[in-house]
């Protein structure tokens, strides 16, 4: 009956009978579900103005599978074709432009890296370093092509001044360059700021040590030393050697031509330029060099790290030898000393004695250390003329 009245008053408005529940309805919706739906029926359990119960609590056994099982996953929203489209596109463009920037950047350290080439006159070397440097442009001993000096010298501005007027003297071209470019000269060496290119300094032969342009070297009244070395292959080595013998005084310096290290750039460097005024000779015949001078009355001493590795020879210490005519100071190899051969053309061996009882491995010194003692040993007995 009431249902029937509410459909009359709708149709004496003009509306339907049905709006009645669609304006509850919107009406309901608008209050945030907090009036009851006129027209529902009341729920089971409900309190009969259509509000439901709170739902029961869930089992713990239905709380744990629900747990268990993986949530679902959500779907992502819906978009247009021409969004997806563009999203792609950037992120193509994204990883371009990495891939680029990615790209420059280790072009950039390769070419960094990279070390800098400067053509060479042909059969030229690079010299390094400033006393051999300084000492090739004041002897005319090399032919000299170009001077390299490191740009922005700083607190060296004057040294390399003075390079300059060196250079200027003897017509050489100077070149500023980097840092960089004089490493790339010298294959990394320390430069200390100066490099030159020159021609390479070679042995001289024997034959023009026997010319008679001694003068009075070859005074009866002086004594005379000439050092001898067999095999001397690392340059360091050979380099702090010719130091030692051109600052103790030695006469000469013959060395062998097979299996021996050349005048490098390295061993000027390591004589700290002894190199440049010194001459140094060779020989392909070292024995038969030996037994020459021996014959003309000079006496061959070689070198030994004990007295138990040598036979037939007497081995004297260094601090004992008394001399008192020319001799031959004979500097063996590295690693294995004088060869049989040598030994044998010796008249006496000298030996440095240890300072204390040596560990095994440690029984010996390096052989430029080993030529610096000896010759300071034997030099000091040096007679001068007139003395």
């Amino acid at each position: 009956m009431a249902q029937a009245l509410q459909a009359g008053a709708w149709r004496a408005v003009g509306l339907a009978p049905n709006c009645g529940r669609w304006w509850w309805g919107i009406r309901y919706l608008s209050t945030g579900w907090q009036r009851p739906w006129p027209f529902a029926p009341p729920a089971a359990g409900g309190d009969g103005r259509g509000r439901l119960p709170p739902p029961p609590l869930p089992d713990v056994a239905d709380s744990r599978m629900a747990r268990e099982e993986p949530a679902p996953r959500s779907r992502p929203p819906a978009r247009h074709v021409s969004y997806e489209r563009g999203a792609r596109q950037a992120a193509a463009a994204s990883r371009e432009l990495i891939s680029q920037e990615g790209g420059v950047s280790k072009a950039r350290k390769r070419l960094e890296q990279k070390p800098v080439f400067i053509e060479r006159t042909r059969g030229s070397e690079i010299l390094f370093g400033v006393a051999p440097c300084s000492l090739a442009l004041s002897q005319s001993r090399r032919d000299l092509f170009r001077l390299f000096l490191k740009q922005g010298s700083g607190s060296r501005r004057l040294l390399m001044s003075e390079f300059v007027l060196q250079a200027m003297a003897r017509g050489v071209p100077v070149h500023h360059v980097t840092g960089r470019e004089l490493n790339a000269l010298c294959s990394g060496q320390v430069h200390q700021g100066v490099c030159l290119e020159a021609t390479p300094l070679r042995f001289k032969s024997l034959e023009e040590a026997e010319q008679p342009d001694l003068g009075d070297e070859e005074s009866p009244n002086r004594q005379l030393i000439w050092l001898v070395l067999e095999h001397l292959q690392d340059p360091m080595n050979l380099g702090a050697v010719l130091r030692s013998a051109y600052f103790l005084g030695v006469d000469r310096v013959v060395t062998s031509q097979r299996n021996s290290c050349p005048l490098t750039p390295t061993v000027s460097k390591a004589s700290s330029g002894a190199v440049e005024v010194f001459d140094v000779y060779s020989t392909d015949d070292l024995q038969s060099f030996l037994k020459a001078k021996s014959a003309e009355g000079w006496e061959v001493v070689g070198t030994v790290k004990s007295p138990e590795e040598v036979e037939n020879v007497p081995v004297v210490s260094c601090s004992e030898f008394r001399w008192n005519k020319p001799i031959l100071v004979v500097i063996g190899n590295e690693g294995d000393g004088l060869s049989l051969e040598t030994q044998l053309l010796c008249h006496r061996m000298l030996t440095i004695p240890p300072g204390r009882v040596l560990h095994p491995g440690i029984e010996s010194l390096n052989v430029s250390v080993a030529t610096g003692i000896l010759l300071h040993s034997i030099c000091n007995q040096k007679l001068r003329c007139g003395d």
